[in-house]
């Protein structure tokens, strides 16, 4: 038979015959209720006294006192300070923070869940950046492991690199030390670095096996690299070759686009400099007044003029010869630059032919400085009208451009500068030596001057290529790398340099004849040194003889013939091959995620994506989740010297006086999943102290679901559903919606929206709703009464629910909360699953009787604005239909202070009629409005109007519930009351 609710009435005849109209397949389903005059629910219950508080202090009340069913619990409201700290201390020993990742890796899960860790590099202490990218993973992590997921997540360490280096090395520098003595002191710097950054990942409650990591200075983890570099270079996409490169004399090193941060505010010293044509462009030569011109090129890069091949055009462009006003001199110039050049020089420049750019093929000019030189025009796509004259000064061997036109041209390609930075004997002995960023600059436009062959001098502010590292400007010079090409794989970038000149780093294992210096790389050579290097680490290849690095298949008699090469390998290409050494073993070997910050986007995710197409042809990843950097309170930068750098550690232990005071790690874990971490994301004091007041506002909600579940056993007094009170229900019906909600968010890395629904829970549906209707129960009831485990029960999913969901974030506090909440043996949160809803907790016309029963509450606390509705008796007159009947399975009688409208109202007494009585009270407040009820998405609608009026009770105060429910003041409890029944043995 049809039901619904669980509570029959004369009334509900009617409400069974509207379901069946829309019934399929034997279910019942009503919903869609909606209010015309409020909101879905009200919230709030007005100012002045609150309904159901105990009994007052008094010598009248003190009788009463003991039978009033107060929270008790002893779960802390608060902890500061030395107890905060040593709470969350003791919570990752007891409830075996260490063991976690092992255990869930070691259970049965029918799926599995992959975040691939970028490796954080070795070289110093742990900062905030650091806590935004593995709380944020940890994070996921967390809530993926609780909804019985089988997580893969093994930390890691990029240990090699320049940084490392230098910083290892300090004042020392490199010099007298041996690549072995250099890498010795390296590796102690990173390992020191580790053991610091791996203590406090720890102590911030990031789940892993952290005696189970990978580090890039690993044996095992630089054959699985060497094994990829193998795969690559059998492809042919790993080759030698003579180019251009960005070089740092700074570091002494040539460096990738990644290893590059563009100083926006560089000052250059920009020139005008005039190239004599010697040889005018045949197509031109005839035209009248074209003797005596020179080509006029534009650079803020003077220093690059003596390795200059050529002058570049742009075919398609328009341009002229031009002679100045002031002394006849001509130029030949882009014709829509005529003005601004005109207005630099300051005289008027008068054109004295046109034509297009592809008529000056053939020309031929004079190098300014270097006598008999003579360099051609040349055509090329890269000039551009932006600035300058429209003709662009070409030196293959110091511009990316520069060397593609030399390569369709065959021009040749000759490095006048040095390693650190100075030009060779190749410039000439007036520039040998001389640091071509500055004296060796300065001469060669003292040079110009001296051949009349600078017309302008100015200074140029433009952005400019530094050295990531050492914070200094690099400079572009050709030298033999390594390279990967890239021409089939992305449409804008054709190689990547893969080679370093530097110790510290993956040896390339690349050997090279002595005589011809022809190099000697091949399958058999990479896989002997990859397992050399798995067995005994890459520092062998200075240790062993070069007969022990060469393998079998080379002659013994020709090791001799052979040298070992000095380069290392790129760290991008260290970090870039990470899914070769961590994620092979996994069946799908793709990660499900990467996570990190938006400086990867160009540097892991590219190298990792890279390497991984070359070998595997596909993504080593499925999805990327791409957060900002942690910035101060005012948006900027954290810098040592302005002051601003948020430590971690200070967060966390404290720091020195009370601006600073320790706030423990799920504080900074809350900062993290509070902030929109897509964006750059502020901490400061107003952050930390927002996040550990909503955690306090947090722990008393918490608070009081655990006190007022003291001696509840709910695996012993948990009342079904269908038994319980209908706002029950209701609840359970609620906080499964919460629970769906808070996983998609997590699903969706958004933590965010987790604390914003949270918040919004607890504030809406928790205290100004649920738990303001249900507190005379819960205190006044008899304490093993059905009401009262009712909403027990309810309090004690609740409480469950809101606990999982906050554990990803605040795993700590969750513990710890754990450990206070009744029904529990000895097993943590964590080993105890994801939020436990119920299909069933949404039941067939629950959310209509509810929220009709709030709309009506909403017009009748807004009769009585700011005042206490305990004080005042409420009649609700409603048109014969559904919704009369929805409030009958509330109040099956005519009139109650005790049925579950009156508690959804608060009032003193419900009175529920189909029309107002003609004995009503003329000085009641009247208020009427509508609700439409929506049956299967519209097809059966009832709108049903009601009418409301409110007047002051007649009832004296109960001095134990507080409620108005005494026939006097001189009776003390309504004659049929609850609070006479409990305290009658009194």
């Amino acid at each position: 038979m049809l039901r619904l609710l669980c509570r029959s009435s004369a009334g509900s005849q009617t409400l069974v015959r509207w379901a069946r109209r829309s019934q399929r397949g034997g279910g019942l389903l009503l919903h869609g209720a909606r209010s015309c005059t409020s909101s879905r629910r009200c919230h709030g219950t007005g100012s002045g006294e609150v309904n159901g508080q105990p009994a007052e202090n008094g010598s009248g009340n003190a009788l009463y006192r003991d039978s009033v069913l107060l929270p008790k619990t002893e779960f802390p409201m608060k902890l500061t300070g030395q107890k905060l700290l040593d709470r969350e201390l003791q919570i990752q020993q007891e409830c075996g923070f260490a063991d976690l990742y092992s255990w869930q890796r070691e259970r049965k899960a029918k799926n599995k869940f992959c975040l691939h860790d970028g490796p954080p590099y070795a070289n110093g202490d742990p900062h905030v950046g650091h806590a935004l990218n593995k709380i944020l993973k940890d994070i996921r992590n967390r809530f993926e492991m609780l909804r019985g997921r089988q997580v893969h997540y093994i930390p890691g360490w990029d240990c090699h690199g320049l940084p490392i280096e230098l910083k290892a090395l300090g004042d020392l520098g490199t010099s007298g030390l041996s690549p072995l003595q250099i890498r010795q002191k390296a590796r102690e710097f990173a390992e020191g670095a580790i053991a610091r950054q791996k203590a406090a990942f720890q102590r911030w409650g990031v789940m892993a096996d952290w005696d189970q990591c990978y580090y890039t200075f690993d044996g095992t983890y630089e054959a699985a690299q060497l094994k990829v570099f193998q795969e690559m270079h059998s492809k042919g996409l790993i080759y030698q070759d003579y180019k251009p490169v960005f070089w740092s004399p700074s570091s002494g090193t040539a460096l990738a686009e990644a290893e590059l941060e563009y100083n926006p505010e560089h000052v250059s010293r920009a020139v005008y400099a005039t190239f004599p044509l010697v040889t005018l462009p045949p197509k031109i030569a005839s035209q009248e007044g074209m003797e005596s011109v020179s080509v006029l090129v534009w650079t803020t890069q003077p220093w690059t003029i003596p390795a200059n091949q050529a002058v570049c055009y742009m075919p398609n462009a328009q341009y002229s010869v031009v002679k100045r006003a002031d002394n006849s001199e001509k130029f030949l110039v882009a014709t829509e630059r005529t003005a601004s050049i005109a207005a630099l020089l300051g005289t008027d420049l008068q054109t004295v032919g046109v034509f297009t750019g592809s008529l000056l093929e053939g020309g031929i000019c004079k190098h300014p400085t270097i006598p008999d030189k003579q360099v051609p025009l040349l055509p090329a796509n890269h000039v551009t009208m932006v600035k300058g004259t429209g003709l662009v000064h070409t030196a293959p061997a110091h511009g990316m451009e520069d060397y593609s036109v030399a390569s369709q041209f065959k021009l040749p390609v000759e490095c006048m500068v040095d390693e650190d930075g100075t030009f060779n004997e190749l410039a000439g002995p007036e520039l040998q030596k001389l640091s071509v960023m500055t004296e060796g600059n300065d001469k060669v436009i003292s040079m110009l001057k001296q051949c009349n062959a600078l017309l302008k001098e100015e200074q140029c502010v433009h952005s400019y290529p530094y050295d990531w590292r050492t914070k200094q400007p690099v400079v572009i010079r050709p030298s033999k790398q390594l390279v990967f090409s890239l021409l089939t794989m992305l449409d804008r970038r054709t190689y990547w340099c893969i080679s370093r000149q530097r110790s510290w780093g993956v040896p390339i294992p690349v050997f090279y004849h002595k005589e011809s210096g022809e190099a000697l790389i091949n399958k058999y050579t990479v896989s002997h040194i990859a397992q050399l290097f798995k067995e005994k680490g890459s520092d062998c290849w200075w240790e062993l003889p070069i007969e022990t690095l060469l393998p079998p298949e080379v002659k013994a008699g020709a090791a001799s013939d052979y040298v070992r090469g000095e380069d290392v390998l790129d760290i991008w290409f260290d970090s870039g091959a990470s899914w070769a050494a961590v994620l092979e073993a996994e069946s799908d070997s793709r990660a499900d995620v990467y996570v990190e910050g938006k400086d990867q986007i160009g540097g892991w995710f590219q190298s990792s994506l890279l390497t991984s197409v070359a070998v595997r042809n596909k993504a080593p990843y499925k999805s990327l989740v791409v957060h900002g950097f942690a910035v101060s309170e005012k948006g900027e930068k954290m810098s040592k010297s302005v002051g601003n750098v948020v430590d971690p550690d200070v967060v966390i232990n404290g720091g020195k006086g009370p601006t600073e005071p320790a706030y423990g790690a799920d504080v900074l874990r809350w900062w993290v999943a509070e902030s929109n971490v897509f964006s750059d994301v502020q901490i400061g004091p107003s952050a930390l102290s927002s996040a550990r007041d909503s955690i306090s506002k947090l722990r008393n909600t918490l608070k009081f679901l655990l006190g007022n579940l003291q001696g509840f056993d709910p695996r012993l007094q948990a009342v079904d559903p269908k038994q319980m009170h209908y706002i029950d229900q209701y609840m359970l019906h609620l906080l499964r919606e919460y629970s769906i909600k808070v996983t998609d968010a997590y699903s969706e890395f958004d933590a965010g929206r987790v604390i914003r629904v949270l918040q919004a829970f607890i504030t809406r549906e928790l205290s100004s709703f649920y738990f303001s209707i249900i507190k005379d129960r819960l205190y006044c009831d008899a304490e093993d009464s059905l009401g009262r485990r009712s909403c027990q029960t309810v309090l004690e999913e609740i409480l469950d629910g809101v606990t999982r969901s906050i554990a990803p974030i605040l795993p700590h506090m969750a513990e710890e909360v754990y450990l206070h909440a009744p029904g529990h043996d000895k097993e943590t949160l964590f080993k105890s699953g994801w939020i436990k809803s119920s299909s069933v907790w949404r039941r067939p016309g629950l959310e209509e009787a509810v929220e009709g029963a709030c709309a009506i509450r909403d017009s009748f606390l807004s009769s009585i604005p700011g005042k206490n509705a305990a004080r005042y008796d409420l009649t609700v007159a409603i048109e014969p239909g559904l919704l009369f009947e929805l409030m009958e399975s509330l109040q099956e009688e005519p009139t109650s202070t005790t049925s579950q409208l009156a508690e959804l109202m608060m009032a003193a007494r419900v009175n529920l009629a189909t029309k107002m009585p003609r004995d009503l009270d003329p000085e009641a407040l009247l208020n009427h409005g509508t609700f439409l009820i929506n049956l299967e998405g519209g097809v059966i609608r009832e709108e049903s109007a009601y009418s409301i009026a409110v007047t002051p009770t007649s009832a004296a105060r109960c001095p134990r519930c507080r409620r108005y429910t005494a026939n006097s003041a001189d009776s003390t409890f309504d004659p049929k009351g609850k609070c006479r029944l409990v305290t009658s043995g009194l």
